[in-house]
């Protein structure tokens, strides 16, 4: 039988834990199909947390409690992960807000093997929420801002309603920074990096009136990992290596123009600057390491050098048929914005043909409605 461990995150959660606990076991007795067990996660709480939590795993079969003494969601959720021997792990809120009976078709896509992580949605068609419109605004213009700057491809990122396999969890852990409010998001974009299978289930959810969230820092955290997230992402990784390598081609360029002619001096310094580019490339944009693959890569990106070539080449010529005496500095322009325009064309072919993935990442929605009940 398949193990389940259902993790609550809490700090100072006193007045909301035991009523809480007491409904998700009431429910996990009565109508998950695998075996369970449920983990209260206390990070630091000072208030009567911990003894209610203590006496809700002495009263309650399948309830244990796991104490952190530093504060942070995240750390929470990584240290109750971590150490979990469940085949699948999870967790949800203390206050619950999401409807309980979306937790069987979040989790049955795992156990299934079918995805590798499945979030609730307020977001997708399907989700019912109850919560005022300061909440519901901040909520799709922080989800609408994934979508612009990370190219997220999933619809609700702090949705409390998570789940993934145990061995998915301990790909991603480590490579997860954020301690705090940011690390649902930056574990979803890990696992969409990775090429994950993310599954969507959209939820009845209702707000809690007494969620104590400070909203303005948690945005300001949540922009800063924006940023910090944006800075390592594939493209712009890329985009420095282009611009690194622009630059060494016009100053190679500028310096064998003279000895060699415009269309050596441009073949050439191509040349050096491609083979840089796609060895930087493969180390910094794609990850990759070792020989595995290196000679078929440098081929194939000996291949895009040629297609750059004739764009430039193109682009001397058309500049010559109109100015039969250019200015070095005319030509060197000119050949700049042709190396730049054929940037778009070499991240395309190096995405797609030269450091190829097998796998893509991809994100599957099922409704509530729609689920299968599986067993091991």
């Amino acid at each position: 039988m398949r193990l389940i461990e259902v993790v609550i995150p809490v700090h100072n959660e006193e007045a909301a834990l035991e009523a809480s606990v007491r409904r998700l076991h009431a429910y996990l007795v009565a109508e998950l199909p695998f075996a369970w067990r449920i983990t209260i996660a206390d990070n630091g709480s000072t208030d009567a947390t911990r003894r209610i939590a203590a006496a809700l795993a002495r009263s309650l079969s399948g309830v244990h409690v796991l104490e952190c003494s530093a504060r942070g969601r995240g750390r929470a959720l990584r240290a109750a992960w971590l150490r979990s021997d469940a085949d699948v792990v999870c967790y949800m809120d203390v206050d619950l807000s999401t409807d309980l009976r979306a937790l069987l078709p979040l989790v049955a896509p795992l156990v299934s093997g079918h995805s590798d992580v499945a979030i609730g949605t307020r977001l997708a068609p399907g989700a019912r929420v109850v919560r005022g419109p300061k909440r519901e605004l901040i909520s799709r213009a922080y989800n609408r801002l994934l979508h612009a700057t990370l190219a997220a491809r999933f619809s609700d990122a702090q949705c409390g309603f998570k789940a993934m396999r145990a061995d998915a969890a301990r790909r991603l852990l480590p490579g997860v920074r954020d301690e705090e409010w940011f690390f649902d998001t930056e574990l979803l974009m890990l696992a969409q990096r990775m090429g994950l299978r993310i599954h969507e289930v959209p939820v009845d959810w209702v707000d809690d009136p007494d969620s104590r969230v400070d909203i303005l820092r948690t945005a300001l955290g949540d922009v800063r990992g924006i940023a910090r997230l944006l800075a390592s992402a594939r493209l712009t990784r890329f985009a420095l290596v282009g611009l690194c390598s622009t630059l060494a081609y016009g100053l190679l360029f500028v310096a064998l123009r003279g000895p060699l002619g415009v269309v050596l001096a441009n073949a050439l310094a191509l040349a050096v600057t491609a083979i840089g580019n796609t060895q930087a490339n493969r180390r910094l944009t794609f990850g990759l390491r070792g020989r595995a693959g290196l000679i078929r890569q440098h081929l194939s990106g000996a291949f895009v050098y040629v297609l750059t070539l004739g764009l430039t080449v193109g682009a001397l010529g058309a500049l010559h048929a109109l100015d039969a005496s250019p200015s070095r500095l005319l030509e060197l322009a000119v050949l700049l914005v042709a190396s730049a325009s054929a940037t778009v064309t070499r991240y395309i072919a190096l995405r797609t043909w030269v450091f190829a993935r097998d796998r893509r990442p991809g994100v599957v929605r099922r409704t509530v409605r729609t689920i299968a009940r599986v067993g091991s």
